[in-house]
């Protein structure tokens, strides 16, 4: 099978751990040991989040003051060069030394009429008290929206429309080489009036760009890795529920939340429709029965309804 595994942000970093180096490389390696187990006999491509990393180096620009911040577009690209190494090296050290890798960087295309650019939505960066929120957004044109007591600048997240490198992706697989590429979503990018390419500021919803990737390289199985073991309704109350088999129809009237698994269940729903395959919705750590069939939350078209675990 030709497999796509998109790693949310826990496979990175867990949630209130410090973002050191040592503790990122310890949570890929509990990554690649799960997806080490499904290599053998199938194509693989790989696609990660990269929020916190990008979210460090906003932080680290911001106590430099000699210069202007480095633009999101290339701090998505030095992520997927950093985060792409330490995949390589973490799953490489786990399979046959023959086995080939390669990191991809990953520019994907948005359209400049995107209604997202409308309604930034997309918090980056450090937080601020008001004032100086509010003094830095007249200064450099941000938009800000509060964050607890504090503000944060938030970015446009508009739809992915094209990933430039889809051709030699296909080519390493066809090659036999694992690859990591669309990191984060991909490299933000548009074309100007001019109609030369250029970065944007802005970030792209890395599990919509993972099921366009995944559709495009009509790959059999999309794997949405995340850290639950499967969408949930009236999740974290007495009468939550985990789902087990959906139709795209059934499972997009359930109302998920957009700033958790909504974006999840949605790059799901658009994979199944589009491709007639089957989409997993399921934890870090059950990848290899996520694969068997015997784990997650599996969105398909072929079956109508909805069942629950």
């Amino acid at each position: 099978m030709r497999i796509v595994v998109a790693l949310g942000g826990n496979a990175l970093l867990r949630r209130g751990e410090p973002m050191t180096a040592d503790n990122q490389r310890a949570n890929i390696r509990v990554a690649t040991e799960q997806i080490a187990k499904i290599h053998p006999g199938n194509e693989l491509v790989i696609a990660h989040g990269n929020g916190p990393q990008v979210g460090l180096l906003s932080l680290q620009a911001a106590a430099y003051t000699q210069v202007s911040p480095y633009p999101l577009d290339v701090l998505g690209a030095e992520t997927e060069g950093m985060i792409g190494y330490i995949i390589e090296q973490e799953l490489g050290n786990l399979l046959d030394f023959e086995v080939p890798f390669a990191t991809l960087l990953t520019q994907v295309e948005v359209d400049a009429n995107d209604p997202a650019f409308k309604n930034p939505t997309k918090p980056i960066g450090p937080v601020y008290a008001k004032a100086e929120a509010e003094k830095l957004a007249a200064e450099k044109g941000w938009a800000i929206a509060p964050d607890g007591d504090k503000y944060r600048r938030v970015v446009a997240s508009p739809r992915p429309k094209r990933i430039f490198e889809i051709r030699p992706i296909s080519w390493l697989l066809e090659k036999g080489s694992i690859v990591i590429c669309a990191g984060g979503g991909g490299i933000p990018t548009m074309y100007g009036e001019d109609g030369k390419l250029r970065g944007i500021e802005a970030v792209i919803d890395k599990d919509l760009c993972s099921s366009l990737l995944a559709g495009q390289l009509k790959a059999d199985l999309l794997v949405i890795a995340t850290d639950v073991n499967a969408a949930f309704i009236d999740y974290g109350k007495p009468t939550q529920k985990a789902i087990g088999q959906a139709h795209p129809d059934e499972i997009e009237k359930l109302g998920f939340a957009a700033g958790s698994m909504g974006p999840k269940v949605q790059a799901a729903c658009e994979f199944a429709r589009a491709t007639g395959k089957t989409a997993v919705i399921g934890s870090l750590s059950d990848i290899e029965a996520i694969v068997q069939g015997s784990a997650g939350t599996r969105i398909s078209t072929a079956k109508p309804g909805i069942t629950y675990l």
